[in-house]
């Protein structure tokens, strides 16, 4: 891993802003303080999402015919928080709606025909797809057999065909400029019932959706661009202000956060994950139902059941790593790594974590990564995740179109994608899938880069800037959280938690000491006492009692 400092362009200082501001914004592409704020005002225009009118108009029209509208949403926490968004913001002007989300194990991901047969008990005029559909061709098939009108609102990057739908709202779709077409499902989602709300006149405020708009958003992990970052940093401001829907106060709430002063991490590392865990482990329906909840005595105890789902994902999620980690020593690839890409597999591993062992694996070893588990029939459901430069989507892709019938289904993003294969085929799909990343990487990009904003001085290392830096978002992918590299003098450390190691620090020219906690680092990294220690950190205000206190993260310990 590389520990590269970024570098600030040579452009006009921001009028106004603290100098350590200036140099991290500037280095992430600020050029104008205009463009760091983040009022809705300046929000891109509505219209200007390509066919969002069009899929108003079939809307509205069915909500003035009340006839039923049925929302099938995808099983993750965009997928949940767009549903969320869809049923609240449509059932506030009128419209008779009801939501189906698919079972991971029994249906698979987006709207298969199978899912269509769940539809069909609410006997539904129009479909509307979140999250999902764009892949979804057989799925929209059956709908319009069925006699539904269908409209298909998604992000996804769409194949070489396109579902027939009646209109498609995707800022991924040939034809789309529209400036951000990093949005998740949920702000399409949230962009549709907007574009409804004009159509009808309606009062209703769809400012009430941004709380459940920011935690999809973030959880999703699309880049924060400043579309994204306005729709993000006004969820939490509405937060903040206790304007938020009972559902997510209540995760916010068992997960132990303040909702005063919550923060973008909080959603990625908290709610999203409390959410996500009922479309891992058990059903989506229990994530939905909570943000759908009309108050706290209702969200409660449904957040308290997916805190309680939640704590099983992280002990499965646990158990796969501790066996991934076991193949991959065997396969000597712990120092000298001997292939740029690796495809897992074990028959008792749970499909419902394999995403995110996967990624937890891919950021260990900085390689594209698969890992598989067994579906229904024999099927193998794999979920990837690569690395900058490599388009997973496009190369699962490109090993398909030469290996017909292999690949059974696959969708995805340049960065994550899913992809289903028959159990006897893995041997076959993994040298395929090596072969092809090694045609395509560099030992540049294998290498792994970490981008730091340079160090501070003893003037700058302050709660008041870790305070700062916090209100200063929202952070997240494309616009990350500021890191900083410096030199301290190691006092004390101690295990914590097990796996993680609590410092005591002091800066070599001050003689301040500062608390820092670096998790899932090994003490064998550790100098000895009283020696020089070097690490890439970021702040943190740590809460304790009611007392704040500065407190460092430790992303990496520099190796001497």
């Amino acid at each position: 891993m590389r520990i590269v400092q970024r570098t600030i362009p040579d452009s006009q200082q921001l009028e106004g802003i603290p100098s350590i501001l200036d140099r991290i914004y500037r280095s992430r592409g600020i050029r104008a303080v205009a463009d760091l704020d983040h009022s809705l005002k300046n929000l891109l225009p509505i219209s200007s999402l390509k066919n969002v009118g069009q899929a108003a108009e079939l809307v509205a029209s069915s909500i003035i015919r009340s006839d039923s509208i049925v929302v099938v949403a995808d099983y993750d926490a965009d997928g949940a928080t767009a549903c969320a968004v869809s049923v609240r913001g449509l059932q506030s002007m009128g419209a008779n709606i009801n939501y189906v989300v698919p079972d991971r194990k029994k249906h698979g991901y987006g709207l298969s025909e199978k899912v269509v047969e769940l539809t069909l008990k609410y006997s539904p005029n129009l479909l509307i797809t979140v999250d999902n559909g764009i892949s979804s061709i057989s799925g929209v098939a059956a709908a319009k057999r069925a006699g539904m009108a269908v409209v298909v609102t998604d992000h996804h990057l769409p194949g070489d065909q396109l579902p027939a739908a009646d209109v498609i709202v995707n800022p991924n779709q040939q034809g789309d400029d529209f400036a951000s077409p990093n949005l998740a499902g949920v702000g399409v989602a949230f962009y549709l019932v907007c574009a409804v709300r004009q159509k009808l006149g309606s009062d209703f405020n769809p400012a009430t959706l941004l709380d459940l708009v920011a935690v999809g958003t973030v959880a999703d992990v699309v880049r924060l661009d400043r579309n994204n970052r306005i729709l993000v940093n006004s969820g939490i401001q509405r937060i903040r202000q206790g304007h938020c829907s009972p559902g997510v106060a209540a995760l916010l709430e068992v997960a132990g956060r303040e909702q005063n002063r919550v923060v973008a991490s909080d959603f990625g590392f908290t709610v999203g994950p409390r959410i996500n865990a009922a479309g891992r482990m058990a059903e989506m329906g229990a994530g939905i139902d909570c943000l759908l909840a009309e108050d706290r005595q209702q969200a409660l105890p449904q957040a308290r059941a997916l805190d309680s789902i939640n704590r099983q994902r992280r002990e499965v999620e646990a158990g796969i790593r501790e066996d991934a980690e076991s193949i991959i020593e065997s396969l000597h690839l712990d120092g000298d790594v001997v292939s740029s890409a690796l495809a897992l597999y074990q028959p008792h591993w749970h499909e419902g974590v394999v995403g995110i062992v996967a990624g937890r694996i891919k950021e260990q070893l900085h390689r594209p990564v698969i890992v598989f588990a067994r579906g229904e029939s024999g099927t193998l459901k794999g979920s990837a995740r690569s690395i900058s430069g490599l388009h997973i989507r496009d190369l699962i892709g490109a090993i398909s179109k030469k290996n017909p019938g292999m690949i059974l289904q696959f969708g995805g993003h340049a960065m994550a994608a899913g992809v289903s294969i028959r159990e006897h085929d893995f041997e076959l799909f993994r040298t395929l899938f090596e072969q092809t990343v090694s045609t395509l990487v560099s030992d540049e990009m294998l290498e792994g880069v970490l981008y730091t904003d340079g160090g501070l001085s003893s003037g700058e290392r302050l709660l008041e800037t870790a305070e700062l830096l916090r209100e200063s978002g929202p952070w997240g992918e494309g616009f990350p959280e500021p890191l900083f590299r410096d030199l301290f003098v190691l006092e004390e450390w101690r295990i914590v938690g097990e796996h993680h190691l609590k410092l005591v620090l002091r800066d070599g020219e001050s003689g301040d000491r500062v608390d820092a906690i670096a998790f899932y680092q090994s003490e064998q990294l550790l100098p000895e006492r009283g020696n020089n220690l070097e690490i890439v950190y970021r702040m943190d205000v740590n809460r304790w009692r009611g007392r704040d206190s500065l407190q460092l993260i430790v992303e990496t310990i520099v190796e001497s």
